[in-house]
């Protein structure tokens, strides 16, 4: 209950807004009836004024005033009317009541005075030798007024808490598919992302509640493919961990120099392995938990200088196996993308080239512009990938099979999951000039 009453409710504050409304309507309604109940009773005590002056302007006589003819006054009871008669030379000839104390003279027609902080509504008329003078105390009229619109309110004070509980009901029942969502997501456990259901909800709500829903699809994506991910990389590091554990131990079984000898270099070999496969690992994380906001974010990046240093980052390699790396074509032009992930992308496919390209092969990079676009290849001399394993290259620790190489299966998946956070794809062919594979990527070009 104290958290439904808090300031933070929206409950609280929509019945709060029509509370105020009710209030404020009742108020709104009680002004103008108490404004139109005294411009009434201004009309008809005005009029009355008026007919009482003309009546004694032709002798006739009023209740409970002396007669022009000097006969006794007839009783009148509880009047608040006010009459002076005056003479042309000022002359007070008659008065009634406590009529002393109104002013000798007054403006002819209508006027508003104050007697003694007491208001006071005058009529002034004048016959052809005297001035007749008739007032009244305002206070009658306002009581009156008060009186009417106290009586229009009255009621609606009275269905006040009746109004308060039909508002909180309406309210309460309004929003009860909102406390129904809210309870279906609290009674979740940390691995429970399916989709709250949509069923009879307002528009207002449903739009929220579908955002929710393919939050939790994303959410529900990233788990599994991170599960798969863990799954796959506890398979693919135990039989590195399990070569390392048997080089070590045909270490420990060598008898003389060489065979010690050739036991350390294949014990270094596998840990360079390992922690090849470690390394790309984390490449690998890395790219796929990049945040969707640094993604909305990118740079231009000058792809011809990018290509330039990474065949010059290979070069070693390249010499170690007698393969010609080199940049061919080298279109100046820039793109909208990450540098440190575009660099990542073009270093897998090379590295993959290297490795799949035999000893005196030929690796070549370039950067094309086609059609407002900019085209970054790699192509190589070495045995290609048949077009039934293209799409599963792209796999993570997939190999194609009958391989010699000792690859972890990841580079293409890297280089795949950093095309897609740049909205692109990895095109595989066969390369037309080497023969072997051809691997592109195809951005859109930045306007010079």
């Amino acid at each position: 209950m104290m958290r439904l009453l808090s300031l933070g409710s929206l409950r609280t504050r929509l019945i709060g807004l029509l509370l105020l409304a009710i209030v404020l309507a009742a108020g709104v309604q009680a002004l103008v009836v108490y404004r139109q109940a005294r411009a009434e009773a201004d009309g008809i005590f005005d009029y009355h004024m008026e007919q009482m002056a003309q009546a004694l302007r032709v002798g006739v006589p009023l209740p409970g005033l002396p007669s022009p003819l000097g006969e006794e006054p007839l009783p009148l009871g509880d009047v608040d009317f006010f009459v002076q008669v005056w003479t042309s030379d000022g002359l007070r000839v008659f008065q009634s009541g406590n009529s002393a104390d109104l002013p000798q003279r007054a403006v002819l027609g209508f006027s508003n005075i104050d007697v003694d902080g007491r208001p006071f509504r005058v009529y002034s008329m004048r016959s052809r030798a005297q001035v007749i003078q008739v007032a009244q105390d305002m206070r009658p009229r306002q009581a009156m007024a008060r009186a009417l619109a106290w009586r229009t309110v009255l009621p609606i004070a009275w269905i006040a808490p009746l109004l308060m509980l039909v508002a909180w009901g309406v309210v309460s029942a309004s929003l009860a598919p909102v406390a129904r969502v809210r309870r279906q997501v609290a009674a979740r456990g940390a691995d429970e992302l399916a989709e709250v259901s949509e069923q009879g909800l307002p528009d207002e709500i449903r739009p929220l509640v579908h955002e929710l829903n393919l939050l939790f699809g994303r959410v529900r994506q990233a788990f599994d493919a991170q599960k798969h991910f863990v799954a796959e990389a506890a398979h693919e590091l135990r039989s590195p961990l399990a070569a390392l554990r048997l080089q070590a131990q045909g270490l420990q079984r060598a008898r003389d120099d060489a065979t010690r000898s050739l036991a350390v270099d294949r014990l270094l070999a596998g840990i360079d392995r390992a922690t090849r496969l470690v390394e790309q690992l984390l490449v690998l994380a890395r790219q796929q938990a990049l945040p969707d906001a640094a993604q909305a974010r990118p740079q231009p990046v000058e792809l011809a200088a990018l290509a330039a240093q990474v065949v010059a980052d290979a070069a070693v390699q390249a010499s170690a196996k007698r393969i010609d790396l080199g940049l061919g074509r080298a279109d100046p032009g820039r793109v909208a993308g990450h540098d440190e992930s575009l660099r990542i992308l073009l270093a897998n496919l090379v590295d993959n080239a290297l490795k799949y390209t035999p000893e005196g092969g030929t690796v070549d990079v370039a950067v094309q512009r086609d059609a407002g676009a900019l085209v970054l290849s790699v192509e190589d001399s070495g045995p290609g990938i048949a077009e039934a394993d293209r799409a599963r290259v792209l796999d993570r620790f997939y190999r194609v099979p009958g391989s010699t190489a000792t690859g972890s299966g990841l580079g293409l998946a890297i280089a795949s999951a950093i095309a897609q956070a740049h909205g692109a794809a990895l095109e595989l062919g066969r390369s037309q000039r080497l023969g072997g594979l051809r691997i592109a990527l195809r951005l859109p070009a930045l306007p010079s």
